[in-house]
């Protein structure tokens, strides 16, 4: 059974930063692509990024492109998103899934909070 557990919401004020992490089991994780996405309050789920397997190349959206890092630790069967600057428009709750731009499987999401 594919399982996926993000972790590291929270609140944080504007330009401040969080590191979320999202632990998979059950599936070939180092041979997989992954990826979050995002939702917003009263919003369409987003994608965000994109990691695919091996050296790890990524893809992001426009509007996080230049501030959040998405990389993975296969011996850990883990997978980061990495957000720098955060501003009010990133608040929201994130998913990460198995497979590309939101996968086929996503786990329970973890809240974030951008405010002042």
């Amino acid at each position: 059974e594919v399982q996926l557990q993000a972790s590291g919401g929270g609140f944080v004020q504007p330009g401040g930063s969080l590191r979320l992490s999202c632990v998979a089991s059950g599936f070939d994780f180092s041979n997989s692509a992954m990826s979050w996405v995002r939702q917003a309050p009263g919003k369409e789920v987003e994608w965000v990024s994109d990691i695919f397997p091996g050296v790890g190349m990524a893809e992001y959206a426009d509007s996080v492109r230049g501030r959040f890092i998405i990389f993975r630790h296969d011996d850990k069967n883990t997978f980061y998103l990495q957000m720098n600057n955060l501003q009010s428009t990133d608040t929201g709750v994130y998913y990460c899934a198995k497979g590309l731009r939101g996968g086929d499987t996503r786990g329970p999401g973890t809240l974030v909070t951008v405010s002042s």
